[in-house]
């Protein structure tokens, strides 16, 4: 069985950084607490420490006091951004089915998560509700990433309107990325669809996914996608919720992306 993972504070600097095989790593904080206090890590058992940014410290407890627990660290991996950066664009909806899609597609792989203010969505992100709400998408994927045992926490970027849509879109594109919109009427299957070509020793290119609140994406909204160079793509033969579709997308786009040969 895999060790359990906790989450380092992410900052610029990652705060892993300089630790090595042989070191003593203090797990200290919210985290600490979490391990020592909460779940009763003892000597012995193992740990991982992550900073949330591809930096994995493989540890065994040595000792704890309460909310600080002493790390002997074993190994320390590195794993490197993906060439194809998976991001999901998820609308935002009511009941907390935008936050189940977040957590599931986290879990599944996905790189970075894009809150979007779609014409036909009930719940609207303002003011202060905007930073709460993001606040929120932010705790619910640091929960997943643990959950998951990843080394790389997906970014939570600010929402966007369709207007800020549509110009990442075309941004996307001429990067040499790849924007999907799943739309129950399309006719191209997400099979078939391009991925983007990684660049050799250039920057990660992204496959961005849309998906739509409960009403659907609007008609003006997938014309003025397409327009900026999205396709629109049909997931399969069934309709699924807003919580369901980009989760399942993420892990197709992984399947064909090798991600899950590893």
């Amino acid at each position: 069985m895999s060790a359990p993972v906790f989450l380092a504070e992410r900052s610029t600097t990652s705060p892993l950084a300089g630790v090595v095989a042989g070191a003593v790593y203090l797990l200290d904080g919210a985290e600490g607490r979490h391990a020592g206090v909460v779940q009763r890590r003892g000597p012995g058992e193992r740990i991982d420490v992550v900073d949330g940014a591809g930096v994995r410290l493989e540890t065994v407890v040595e000792s704890v006091s309460g909310a600080e627990v002493h790390l002997r660290v074993e190994r320390v991996v590195t794993e490197p951004e993906p060439p194809v950066l998976l991001t999901l664009v998820q609308a935002l909806a009511k009941g907390d089915r935008d936050e189940m899609a977040i957590e599931a597609a986290t879990e599944v792989g996905v790189d970075v998560v894009v809150p979007w203010q779609a014409e036909r969505s009930v719940v609207v992100w303002r003011g202060e509700r905007a930073a709460k709400s993001q606040a929120r998408w932010v705790s619910t994927v640091r929960a997943a990433t643990k959950q998951a045992r990843r080394a790389r926490m997906p970014v939570v970027e600010a929402a966007l309107t369709t207007k800020a849509l549509v110009t990442r879109t075309t941004a996307v594109v001429e990067a040499g990325g790849t924007v999907v919109v799943l739309h129950e009427d399309a006719t191209t299957p997400l099979a078939s669809v391009p991925l983007p070509v990684p660049t050799e020793g250039g920057p990660a290119r992204e496959l961005l996914v849309v998906v739509g609140p409960e009403g659907g994406i609007g008609e003006g909204e997938l014309a003025a996608l397409t327009g900026a160079g999205a396709v629109a793509a049909r997931l399969g033969p069934h309709v699924l919720r807003t919580s369901t579709a980009g989760p399942i997308a993420i892990a197709l786009l992984s399947e064909r992306l090798g991600r899950w040969a590893l």
